[in-house]
Protein backbone atom coordinates (compact mmCIF):
# COMPACT_ATOMS: atom_id res chain seq x y z
CA UNK A 1 0.00 0.00 0.00
CA UNK A 2 1.48 3.32 -1.11
CA UNK A 3 1.12 6.13 1.45
CA UNK A 4 -0.42 9.46 0.42
CA UNK A 5 1.94 11.76 2.26
CA UNK A 6 0.15 14.99 1.42
CA UNK A 7 -2.97 13.73 3.18
CA UNK A 8 -1.16 13.30 6.51
CA UNK A 9 -1.24 16.45 8.69
CA UNK A 10 2.06 17.52 10.20
CA UNK A 11 0.70 17.23 13.71
CA UNK A 12 0.69 13.46 13.16
CA UNK A 13 4.46 13.47 12.76
CA UNK A 14 5.40 12.75 16.40
CA UNK A 15 3.13 9.70 16.41
CA UNK A 16 4.52 8.45 13.10
CA UNK A 17 8.12 9.00 14.20
CA UNK A 18 7.52 6.94 17.32
CA UNK A 19 5.55 4.10 15.74
CA UNK A 20 7.16 3.64 12.34
CA UNK A 21 9.41 0.57 12.04
CA UNK A 22 13.04 1.52 11.66
CA UNK A 23 16.59 0.18 11.80
CA UNK A 24 19.43 1.56 13.87
CA UNK A 25 22.83 1.37 12.18
CA UNK A 26 25.00 3.55 14.44
CA UNK A 27 24.86 2.44 18.05
CA UNK A 28 27.94 1.86 20.20
CA UNK A 29 26.74 -0.75 22.63
CA UNK A 30 29.17 0.46 25.31
CA UNK A 31 27.60 3.90 24.83
CA UNK A 32 24.22 2.54 25.88
CA UNK A 33 25.43 1.88 29.44
CA UNK A 34 23.10 3.91 31.63
CA UNK A 35 24.46 5.07 35.02
CA UNK A 36 22.07 2.72 36.84
CA UNK A 37 23.48 -0.30 35.01
CA UNK A 38 27.06 0.91 35.49
CA UNK A 39 26.50 0.98 39.25
CA UNK A 40 24.73 -2.38 39.21
CA UNK A 41 27.58 -4.05 37.32
CA UNK A 42 30.18 -2.39 39.51
CA UNK A 43 28.44 -3.77 42.61
CA UNK A 44 28.18 -7.25 41.06
CA UNK A 45 31.88 -7.23 40.21
CA UNK A 46 33.07 -5.68 43.48
CA UNK A 47 34.32 -2.49 41.84
CA UNK A 48 34.34 0.98 43.39
CA UNK A 49 33.47 3.86 41.08
CA UNK A 50 34.89 7.39 41.45
CA UNK A 51 31.32 8.74 41.79
CA UNK A 52 29.18 8.79 44.92
CA UNK A 53 25.98 7.67 43.22
CA UNK A 54 24.01 7.47 39.97
CA UNK A 55 23.15 11.18 40.07
CA UNK A 56 26.80 12.19 40.46
CA UNK A 57 27.80 10.04 37.49
CA UNK A 58 25.03 11.43 35.33
CA UNK A 59 26.06 14.96 36.28
CA UNK A 60 29.56 14.18 34.99
CA UNK A 61 28.17 13.71 31.46
CA UNK A 62 29.34 17.15 30.35
CA UNK A 63 31.52 17.13 27.26
CA UNK A 64 33.36 19.79 25.31
CA UNK A 65 34.43 17.57 22.40
CA UNK A 66 34.79 13.97 21.30
CA UNK A 67 37.86 13.29 23.43
CA UNK A 68 36.32 14.56 26.66
CA UNK A 69 33.37 12.25 26.00
CA UNK A 70 35.65 9.29 25.28
CA UNK A 71 37.44 9.74 28.60
CA UNK A 72 34.26 9.09 30.60
CA UNK A 73 33.02 6.52 28.07
CA UNK A 74 36.05 4.31 28.70
CA UNK A 75 35.69 4.80 32.45
CA UNK A 76 32.10 3.55 32.28
CA UNK A 77 33.10 0.52 30.22
CA UNK A 78 35.52 -0.54 32.96
CA UNK A 79 32.68 -2.27 34.84
CA UNK A 80 32.26 -4.83 32.03
CA UNK A 81 34.14 -7.96 33.03
CA UNK A 82 32.07 -11.09 32.44
CA UNK A 83 29.97 -12.59 29.66
CA UNK A 84 26.90 -11.86 31.79
CA UNK A 85 27.87 -8.16 31.91
CA UNK A 86 28.00 -7.92 28.12
CA UNK A 87 24.75 -9.85 27.80
CA UNK A 88 22.97 -7.57 30.28
CA UNK A 89 24.27 -4.47 28.51
CA UNK A 90 23.09 -5.79 25.15
CA UNK A 91 19.65 -6.71 26.45
CA UNK A 92 19.18 -3.33 28.12
CA UNK A 93 19.74 -1.70 24.74
CA UNK A 94 17.47 -4.12 22.87
CA UNK A 95 14.63 -3.38 25.29
CA UNK A 96 15.01 0.33 24.46
CA UNK A 97 15.13 -0.57 20.77
CA UNK A 98 11.90 -2.58 20.93
CA UNK A 99 10.16 0.31 22.72
CA UNK A 100 11.26 2.61 19.88
CA UNK A 101 9.87 0.23 17.22
CA UNK A 102 13.36 -0.64 15.99
CA UNK A 103 13.04 -3.89 14.08
CA UNK A 104 16.75 -4.28 13.31
CA UNK A 105 19.91 -2.99 14.99
CA UNK A 106 23.55 -3.26 13.97
CA UNK A 107 25.62 -2.88 17.12
CA UNK A 108 29.16 -1.54 17.19
CA UNK A 109 31.39 -3.02 19.88
CA UNK A 110 34.96 -2.09 20.85
CA UNK A 111 36.86 -5.23 21.88
CA UNK A 112 40.12 -3.34 22.44
CA UNK A 113 38.45 -1.31 25.19
CA UNK A 114 38.05 -4.58 27.06
CA UNK A 115 40.99 -6.75 25.99
CA UNK A 116 43.37 -4.00 27.14
CA UNK A 117 41.87 -4.52 30.61
CA UNK A 118 42.45 -8.27 30.43
CA UNK A 119 38.93 -9.29 29.38
CA UNK A 120 39.11 -12.13 26.81
CA UNK A 121 37.69 -11.19 23.43
CA UNK A 122 35.52 -14.30 23.50
CA UNK A 123 33.84 -13.05 26.68
CA UNK A 124 32.89 -9.83 24.88
CA UNK A 125 31.63 -11.43 21.70
CA UNK A 126 29.85 -14.38 23.29
CA UNK A 127 27.94 -12.16 25.71
CA UNK A 128 26.80 -9.80 22.97
CA UNK A 129 25.97 -12.65 20.58
CA UNK A 130 23.76 -14.22 23.24
CA UNK A 131 21.96 -10.88 23.62
CA UNK A 132 21.41 -10.72 19.85
CA UNK A 133 19.89 -14.20 19.82
CA UNK A 134 17.73 -13.48 22.86
CA UNK A 135 16.46 -10.19 21.44
CA UNK A 136 15.40 -11.92 18.24
CA UNK A 137 13.61 -14.68 20.16
CA UNK A 138 12.00 -12.67 22.94
CA UNK A 139 11.57 -9.16 21.49
CA UNK A 140 11.36 -9.75 17.74
CA UNK A 141 14.28 -7.38 17.13
CA UNK A 142 16.95 -8.67 14.77
CA UNK A 143 20.56 -7.74 15.39
CA UNK A 144 24.02 -7.91 13.89
CA UNK A 145 27.40 -7.18 15.47
CA UNK A 146 30.12 -4.97 13.95
CA UNK A 147 33.59 -5.14 15.51
CA UNK A 148 35.23 -1.71 15.65
CA UNK A 149 38.93 -0.91 15.72
CA UNK A 150 40.02 1.98 17.95
CA UNK A 151 41.71 4.40 15.59
CA UNK A 152 43.87 6.03 18.27
CA UNK A 153 45.64 2.68 18.62
CA UNK A 154 48.08 1.24 16.09
CA UNK A 155 47.54 -0.66 12.87
CA UNK A 156 49.37 -3.59 14.50
CA UNK A 157 46.89 -3.57 17.39
CA UNK A 158 44.00 -3.66 14.92
CA UNK A 159 45.52 -6.62 13.09
CA UNK A 160 46.01 -8.44 16.40
CA UNK A 161 42.40 -7.76 17.42
CA UNK A 162 41.11 -9.05 14.09
CA UNK A 163 43.09 -12.29 14.34
CA UNK A 164 41.96 -12.81 17.95
CA UNK A 165 38.34 -12.34 16.88
CA UNK A 166 38.38 -14.74 13.93
CA UNK A 167 37.57 -17.84 15.98
CA UNK A 168 34.28 -16.02 16.73
CA UNK A 169 33.75 -14.95 13.10
CA UNK A 170 30.25 -16.42 12.94
CA UNK A 171 29.05 -13.89 15.51
CA UNK A 172 29.96 -10.63 13.73
CA UNK A 173 29.17 -9.48 10.22
CA UNK A 174 31.59 -6.62 9.72
CA UNK A 175 34.17 -4.19 11.00
CA UNK A 176 34.18 -0.47 11.70
CA UNK A 177 36.54 2.30 12.77
CA UNK A 178 35.80 4.58 15.71
CA UNK A 179 37.29 6.54 18.65
CA UNK A 180 39.31 9.77 18.35
CA UNK A 181 39.03 10.98 14.78
CA UNK A 182 41.40 13.95 14.74
CA UNK A 183 44.91 12.96 13.73
CA UNK A 184 43.93 9.41 12.84
CA UNK A 185 42.91 9.36 9.16
CA UNK A 186 41.24 6.26 7.73
CA UNK A 187 44.21 5.39 5.51
CA UNK A 188 46.11 4.46 8.67
CA UNK A 189 44.07 1.23 8.58
CA UNK A 190 43.96 0.56 4.83
CA UNK A 191 45.80 -2.77 5.08
CA UNK A 192 43.62 -3.98 7.95
CA UNK A 193 40.46 -3.23 6.00
CA UNK A 194 41.87 -4.94 2.91
CA UNK A 195 42.32 -8.06 5.04
CA UNK A 196 38.76 -7.72 6.35
CA UNK A 197 37.33 -7.41 2.85
CA UNK A 198 39.26 -10.51 1.79
CA UNK A 199 37.58 -12.35 4.69
CA UNK A 200 34.16 -11.30 3.45
CA UNK A 201 33.49 -8.85 6.27
CA UNK A 202 31.32 -5.79 5.62
CA UNK A 203 33.20 -2.52 6.14
CA UNK A 204 32.08 0.80 7.63
CA UNK A 205 33.99 3.69 9.20
CA UNK A 206 33.47 6.86 11.20
CA UNK A 207 34.52 9.83 9.09
CA UNK A 208 33.65 13.50 8.77
CA UNK A 209 32.29 14.16 12.25
CA UNK A 210 35.17 16.07 13.81
CA UNK A 211 37.55 15.09 11.03
CA UNK A 212 37.55 16.93 7.68
CA UNK A 213 35.81 15.89 4.45
CA UNK A 214 39.12 14.43 3.33
CA UNK A 215 38.62 11.66 5.88
CA UNK A 216 35.39 10.70 4.11
CA UNK A 217 37.24 10.51 0.78
CA UNK A 218 39.84 8.30 2.45
CA UNK A 219 37.21 6.01 3.98
CA UNK A 220 35.66 5.58 0.54
CA UNK A 221 38.87 5.11 -1.43
CA UNK A 222 41.40 3.65 1.01
CA UNK A 223 39.06 1.53 3.13
CA UNK A 224 36.38 0.92 0.46
CA UNK A 225 33.63 1.13 3.04
CA UNK A 226 29.95 0.46 2.39
CA UNK A 227 28.68 3.07 4.87
CA UNK A 228 30.00 6.30 6.35
CA UNK A 229 29.26 6.77 10.03
CA UNK A 230 28.42 10.43 10.73
CA UNK A 231 29.74 12.08 7.55
CA UNK A 232 28.02 15.40 8.28
CA UNK A 233 31.05 17.47 7.25
CA UNK A 234 30.60 16.30 3.67
CA UNK A 235 28.58 19.50 3.12
CA UNK A 236 31.86 21.41 3.08
CA UNK A 237 32.81 19.67 -0.19
CA UNK A 238 30.21 19.83 -3.01
CA UNK A 239 32.09 17.26 -5.09
CA UNK A 240 31.96 14.85 -2.18
CA UNK A 241 28.22 15.42 -1.69
CA UNK A 242 27.68 14.69 -5.38
CA UNK A 243 29.67 11.47 -5.14
CA UNK A 244 27.86 10.29 -2.02
CA UNK A 245 24.51 10.95 -3.69
CA UNK A 246 25.49 9.25 -6.95
CA UNK A 247 26.76 6.15 -5.13
CA UNK A 248 23.83 6.02 -2.67
CA UNK A 249 26.49 5.85 0.03
CA UNK A 250 24.65 5.74 3.39
CA UNK A 251 25.44 8.25 6.11
CA UNK A 252 24.52 7.13 9.63
CA UNK A 253 23.80 10.54 11.12
CA UNK A 254 23.36 11.04 14.89
CA UNK A 255 21.69 14.43 15.58
CA UNK A 256 21.79 14.51 19.39
CA UNK A 257 25.38 13.29 19.35
CA UNK A 258 26.30 16.07 16.95
CA UNK A 259 24.68 18.55 19.33
CA UNK A 260 26.22 17.14 22.51
CA UNK A 261 29.73 17.03 21.00
CA UNK A 262 29.28 20.54 19.56
CA UNK A 263 29.60 19.49 15.94
CA UNK A 264 26.60 21.82 15.54
CA UNK A 265 25.80 24.68 17.95
CA UNK A 266 22.06 23.93 17.93
CA UNK A 267 19.85 21.36 16.20
CA UNK A 268 18.38 24.17 14.10
CA UNK A 269 21.84 24.37 12.52
CA UNK A 270 21.90 20.67 11.63
CA UNK A 271 22.33 19.75 7.97
CA UNK A 272 19.98 16.74 8.00
CA UNK A 273 17.38 18.44 5.82
CA UNK A 274 20.04 19.66 3.39
CA UNK A 275 21.54 16.18 3.13
CA UNK A 276 18.12 14.73 2.32
CA UNK A 277 17.46 17.46 -0.21
CA UNK A 278 20.77 16.63 -1.90
CA UNK A 279 19.58 13.07 -2.41
CA UNK A 280 21.85 11.38 0.10
CA UNK A 281 20.94 8.08 1.76
CA UNK A 282 20.78 9.52 5.28
CA UNK A 283 19.67 7.62 8.38
CA UNK A 284 18.96 8.76 11.95
CA UNK A 285 20.67 7.00 14.84
CA UNK A 286 21.54 7.45 18.52
CA UNK A 287 25.34 6.82 18.61
CA UNK A 288 25.92 6.67 22.41
CA UNK A 289 22.41 7.22 23.77
CA UNK A 290 23.18 6.95 27.49
CA UNK A 291 25.62 9.85 27.15
CA UNK A 292 24.08 11.99 24.41
CA UNK A 293 20.54 12.46 25.65
CA UNK A 294 18.42 10.02 23.78
CA UNK A 295 17.69 6.81 21.92
CA UNK A 296 16.48 6.73 18.33
CA UNK A 297 12.98 8.06 18.80
CA UNK A 298 14.30 10.97 20.86
CA UNK A 299 16.71 11.78 18.02
CA UNK A 300 13.87 11.72 15.48
CA UNK A 301 11.56 13.84 17.61
CA UNK A 302 14.23 16.41 18.48
CA UNK A 303 15.54 16.94 14.97
CA UNK A 304 12.06 17.12 13.39
CA UNK A 305 11.04 19.71 15.98
CA UNK A 306 14.20 21.74 15.33
CA UNK A 307 13.90 21.55 11.53
CA UNK A 308 10.31 22.38 10.52
CA UNK A 309 11.23 22.00 6.85
CA UNK A 310 11.39 18.24 7.39
CA UNK A 311 8.20 16.62 6.13
CA UNK A 312 6.13 13.48 6.63
CA UNK A 313 7.68 12.15 3.43
CA UNK A 314 11.14 12.79 4.91
CA UNK A 315 10.24 10.68 7.94
CA UNK A 316 9.26 7.81 5.67
CA UNK A 317 12.42 8.28 3.61
CA UNK A 318 14.68 8.18 6.66
CA UNK A 319 13.11 4.94 7.89
CA UNK A 320 13.25 3.41 4.41
CA UNK A 321 16.88 4.47 4.09
CA UNK A 322 17.68 2.67 7.35
CA UNK A 323 16.47 -0.60 5.85
CA UNK A 324 18.21 0.00 2.52
CA UNK A 325 21.53 0.80 4.23
CA UNK A 326 21.42 -2.19 6.59
CA UNK A 327 23.24 -5.49 6.14
CA UNK A 328 20.00 -7.42 6.59
CA UNK A 329 18.66 -9.81 3.98
CA UNK A 330 16.70 -8.59 0.97
CA UNK A 331 13.63 -10.48 2.21
CA UNK A 332 13.75 -8.74 5.60
CA UNK A 333 14.17 -5.34 3.93
CA UNK A 334 11.08 -5.94 1.80
CA UNK A 335 9.07 -7.08 4.82
CA UNK A 336 10.05 -4.08 6.92
CA UNK A 337 9.43 -1.72 4.01
CA UNK A 338 5.91 -3.07 3.59
CA UNK A 339 5.24 -2.62 7.31
CA UNK A 340 6.54 0.94 7.08
CA UNK A 341 4.19 1.74 4.21
CA UNK A 342 1.25 0.42 6.20
CA UNK A 343 2.00 2.73 9.12
CA UNK A 344 2.06 5.77 6.84
CA UNK A 345 -0.94 4.63 4.82
CA UNK A 346 -2.92 4.52 8.06
CA UNK A 347 -1.68 8.06 8.82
Amino acid sequence: MTPTFAAIPRNRLPHLLRTMPKAELHIHIEGSLEPELIFALAARNGLKLPYANVEALRAAYSFTDLQSFLDIYYAGASVLLTEADFFDMGMAYFRHAAADNIVHAELFFDPQTHTERGVPIGTVIDGLARAVATAQRDLGVSGLLILCFLRHLSEAAAFATLEAALPHRSHFIGVGLDSSERGHPPEKFARVFARCRALGLRCVAHAGEEGPPGYIWSALDDLQVERIDHGVRCVEDPALVARLAAERMPLTVCPLSNLKLRVVPTLTDHDLAALLAAGLCVTVNSDDPAYFGGYVNQNFLAVFEALPQLTVRDAHTLARNSFEASFASAADKRRWGAALDLVFAAG
